[in-house]
């Protein structure tokens, strides 16, 4: 962890309500728009070279309702793969939580659904896999050196 140069603020509840917010923002905006508005990311690395977004819904594991989360995504074949790297917060966000517990995930690319089943790469798998991902959005990169933990790196695959 690069601890000197992990911000601050990174920790505090603000930006956890931030990221909430700003998520539940854009799922509205994508989904009303059909895909057209919300669907591209251009924030940090995003800004120069902006990065498609899907909507992923889980089942919440608590509550057994749906969850939708908008997330960059790097297709493989019919496989879609997500990061849950929540801006290198020090815990996973929710919805990587509730796939572990219920792996069957919808994505939503514009108007197209795709039935999936959810699992986190293993190993061999991330190590293969996060070169493409920090080429597509090169701040993974950076969130993996502000946090102790390994960045799930979750594969989709249709059911």
């Amino acid at each position: 962890m690069d601890a000197d140069n992990r911000p601050d603020q990174l920790d505090s509840p603000v930006v956890a309500k931030l990221i909430k917010v700003g998520s539940r923002f854009n799922t509205a905006i994508y989904r009303i728009s059909g895909g057209r508005l919300g669907n591209k990311w251009r924030i940090g690395a995003g800004f120069r070279k902006p990065v498609s977004l899907c909507l992923l819904t889980t089942t919440g594991r608590k509550s057994g309702k749906p969850r939708t989360a908008p997330l960059l995504y790097l297709r493989r074949g019919k496989d879609f793969i997500v990061v849950a790297s929540q801006g290198g917060l020090a815990k996973n966000p929710a919805w990587y939580l509730n796939l572990r517990d219920n792996p069957e995930v919808t994505i939503e690319v514009g108007r197209d659904r795709h039935e999936l089943t959810a699992r986190t790469a293993d190993a061999a798998e991330r190590d293969e896999l996060w070169p493409q991902l920090v080429e597509l959005y090169p701040d993974f990169d950076t969130y993996d050196s502000w946090t102790e933990r390994t960045i799930p790196v979750v594969i989709c695959q249709p059911r």
